[in-house]
């Protein structure tokens, strides 16, 4: 099965929020309205179209990512990174490497825009395949209550994640 990865564009909209709303429709956790998130995020100041990924397969979209702009704060410092969310794939496709594709190669672009790293609430059997640890380890911190295990972070660079501590500020559109 032969996969393109490439960045979103205008005309992938459609597809790509019906896209989401199947890969969430049978997801036990959740509130099955990402494709709302994906909606509200493209138009924030938090977006980056060069992180909006989508993967095809016969020039259809089976798959999408989305990375968005994210701080951790602490008293004395606030740091820049990334949100991972979310990903999606066609439940026909899921279970085939699309999305650890979609995973590694926003990774890949996300570092070559200069970002240092990138802050997930996942799955915790997945994302650690990907080098993904525990926020804990570095003391940052999600602003609500989820359990620790769900709560990853990743340094895309050598020191990516040096004295980074401190409290994730996810954008408004995570929240409205």
């Amino acid at each position: 099965m032969e996969i393109k990865l490439r960045q979103e564009n205008e005309n992938d909209f459609e597809s790509i929020f019906q896209l989401i709303e199947k890969a969430f429709e049978k997801e036990e956790y959740g509130d099955h309205k990402e494709q709302f998130l994906v909606e509200r995020l493209r138009n924030s100041k938090a977006f980056i179209p060069e992180l909006s990924i989508v993967a095809e397969n016969d020039n259809k979209i089976v798959g999408h990512i989305l990375f968005t702009k994210l701080k951790v704060l602490n008293d004395s410092n606030s740091f820049e990174s990334l949100a991972l969310a979310p990903v999606s794939v066609l439940p026909e496709f899921q279970g085939k490497g699309i999305g650890s594709k979609l995973i590694l190669y926003g990774h890949k672009i996300a570092k070559g825009l200069g970002y240092k790293s990138v802050i997930l609430l996942g799955h915790q059997d997945y994302y650690p395949r990907f080098g993904y640890e525990l926020c804990e380890k570095y003391n940052i911190k999600m602003p609500f209550d989820v359990p620790a295990e769900n709560c990853m972070v990743i340094a895309l660079t050598e020191d990516g994640l040096k004295d980074v501590s401190g409290e994730v500020v996810y954008p408004k559109a995570f929240f409205e």
